[in-house]
């Protein structure tokens, strides 16, 4: 049996399985969304407030001070700070290290799911021209079974392979403008949490014996 031979019983499957694992993918694509949407609800309280907190303590050299001003607070800001004041008796070098490690796993935790999105949103289309190029093969395979259907056989068949593309690009617009959203908000809660950490090193290099500022 020839590669050609074999892939004409493939596409007499039909393109229906197509469209049911763009269904599949479109439910999983919500579900993600959904998860990530409740993920980032709360993530990014005003930091304003905290920062001027922090700095007023860490001028004073009032390092448990600055502690017990984020002990509570919530959001990536908030446990990244609490990750670099840790550190901060050993000195600024060592609460940048320590921030910066807290900073990637929280980067982490919030694009979790998000590279399946993004999968999805790049290749749905691709999936739903693979099911219309199937059912443009079955239509025309039914034609030359059956002559006298003519064109207007043919033309339902492709009318109804071309459902796979609509379906693939239905599919892939929400992901890809979810993708894109979750992206701009992850890029702002970190930069927030990079202000944050800013501050505080401000304030510890300030605080540094090293540089005679005691």
């Amino acid at each position: 049996m020839s590669i050609i031979d074999s892939f004409l019983r493939f596409s007499l499957l039909g393109a229906e399985w197509v469209m049911w694992v763009l269904i599949i993918l479109s439910l999983i694509s919500i579900a993600v969304m959904i998860e990530r949407v409740i993920c980032f609800f709360g993530q990014r309280p005003a930091i304003g407030p905290v920062i001027e907190d922090l700095t007023a303590s860490l001028r004073k050299a009032d390092i448990e001070g600055a502690r017990k001003r984020v002990a509570n607070a919530k959001g990536v800001a908030a446990t990244v700070a609490r990750a670099a004041l840790s550190e901060a008796e050993r000195g600024p070098a060592a609460a940048d290290e320590a921030a910066a490690g807290a900073l990637v796993r929280e980067r982490l935790r919030l694009e979790r799911n998000l590279v399946f999105l993004g999968t999805v949103g790049n290749n749905a289309p691709f999936v739903g021209l693979f099911g219309t190029v199937i059912g443009i093969i079955l239509a025309f395979h039914e034609l030359s079974l059956n002559t006298q259907g003519g064109a207007g056989a043919v033309m339902a068949g492709i009318s109804e392979a071309l459902v796979a593309t609509a379906i693939g690009l239905l599919v892939a617009i929400p992901a890809v403008a979810a993708f894109n959203a979750f992206q701009r908000r992850i890029k702002a809660i970190t930069g927030d949490a990079t202000a944050m950490v800013h501050a505080i090193l401000a304030g510890l290099k300030g605080e540094d014996p090293a540089r005679g500022d005691r």
